[in-house]
């Protein structure tokens, strides 16, 4: 098979959380093990940093692997899900692998699909794995893909956990409080392998305490040892745009404790959370010896979107009329977007929506302006909600606007009616928005 043949044999034969939902879920990690056993147990070949949470994971990951190939690390980076293209998933240094190495991976263990039966998830999890180990990495950022006890990224004993907030989001899998879901995302925590937990909130800092206690390892909550503040934004409507930081208070970064100026290529607001979370885990990665300086911090952060290939994080796409988009697509995601909404100069709001048909969409249809214009859509996935269905729902919030067959006609009408002074903005589901970067 060639690299077309090979892409569409995982995407049509194997269980696929974006096509199939819940179903491609396993409820445990028996097909990882036995995947992993099968390649020599990979996992145990490099060093990692698990990274879960409901928001901000990926932008924290992304963030972290910056810092690490800046300082000079064989930095290897596992993200899910992709936008564009499946190699997005692993990359090495920022550079996605090659086609001929998914090829070359598929042809060796098909047999082992077959008897195994592995989803999408757990073979890319296998193939991200092998590769770390054999590229000899000197770390590897592993992001947690759905959950975190019974994800198939949690077979790894890594050196440091992450687990950035908890909020509203697959609660058919994880539970229905957010005490149910901060213990899912628990699972990551191992014993003697320190936690860093991005928020203290109220409702789940006792699970994460009571878990660390039962781990008998060192817990820190990021919120509580940085303040982060904006010092400056240049204008929204360059793609240049670089957001000014001053990194203060508890910072133990700074000799004299003076504040830490840096410049964020990732403009969204709710990144000031997403930096404290990164800052805390590079002080407990320096306290295990790695070497890694103000410098490489200031250097890897005005640069992730270069450095690791991020997009679709408050990303402006067009000057005229200024077309924004964001990846935000649950209650906590939808909040941090409105945010940065309002913050926009601007006449009129259009708003590019499209959604998936297995969760609870109301509490993000009821946080959405009434006084926008709505280009109801549907991602291009089986899962994607049919966007008449999602025009009906989103009527019973009086919110107002008309259905598209697809995302890009949604945007081009929404881009030709806006006038020079309003707002395009696109969002609702990762998967829209992959279909606009």
């Amino acid at each position: 098979m060639d690299y077309n043949d090979t892409i569409q044999y995982l995407y049509t034969q194997l269980p696929m959380f974006t096509r199939d939902g819940a179903s491609a879920f396993k409820a445990d990690l028996h097909n990882t093990i036995e995947l992993c056993k099968r390649l020599g147990n990979p996992q145990h070949r490099f060093k990692s940093v698990h990274v879960g949470g409901t928001n901000g994971k990926g932008s924290t990951s992304h963030m972290l692997a910056a810092i690490l190939q800046t300082a000079g690390y064989k930095t290897g980076l596992y993200t899910s899900p992709h936008l564009k293209d499946f190699r997005e998933r692993i990359r090495i240094n920022g550079q996605m692998i090659s086609e001929q190495t998914v090829i070359d991976f598929v042809a060796a263990h098909k047999n082992d699909f077959d008897e195994i039966a592995p989803s999408f998830f757990e073979m890319t999890v296998g193939l991200a794995f092998e590769i770390f180990a054999n590229e000899k990495v000197d770390l590897a950022v592993i992001e947690v893909g759905l959950g975190g006890r019974l994800d198939s990224t949690n077979i790894i004993t890594p050196l440091l956990s992450v687990i950035t907030n908890i909020g509203w989001d697959h609660m058919n899998l994880l539970g229905d409080t957010l005490q149910l879901i901060a213990s899912e995302k628990a699972g990551i925590i191992k014993p003697g392998i320190p936690v860093v937990i991005g928020e203290n909130q109220l409702e789940t800092a006792q699970v994460f305490i009571d878990k660390a206690a039962k781990e008998v390892t060192d817990i820190l909550f990021a919120s509580d040892v940085w303040e982060v503040e904006k010092s400056n934004t240049k204008s929204q409507d360059s793609k240049s745009d670089l957001l000014e930081l001053n990194v203060i208070k508890n910072s133990p970064l700074t000799t004299h404790h003076s504040p830490l100026t840096i410049h964020l290529d990732l403009t969204g607001s709710y990144q000031l959370k997403n930096v404290k979370t990164v800052l805390s885990a590079v002080e407990e990665l320096r306290s295990q010896g790695f070497n890694i300086s103000d410098d490489h911090i200031r250097t890897a952060l005005s640069q992730v979107k270069t450095l690791t290939g991020l997009h679709g994080r408050w990303e402006t796409l067009s000057q005229n009329p200024l077309t924004i988009c964001d990846t935000g697509h649950n209650p906590d995601g939808i909040e941090e977007v409105m945010k940065n909404i309002t913050a926009v100069d601007y006449q009129h709001l259009h708003f590019v929506i499209g959604m998936v048909n297995d969760k609870d969409i109301t509490k993000v249809l009821a946080m959405l302006p009434k006084d926008a214009t709505y280009y109801f859509c549907k991602p291009d996935i089986p899962r994607g909600l049919e966007a008449e269905s999602l025009k009906l729902k989103a009527e019973s919030f009086n919110l107002r606007g008309e259905a598209y067959p697809s995302v890009k006609q949604a945007l081009q009408s929404a881009q030709h009616n806006a006038g020079k002074n309003d707002l395009v903005f696109v969002g609702g589901s990762t998967f829209v928005v992959a279909e606009v970067v």
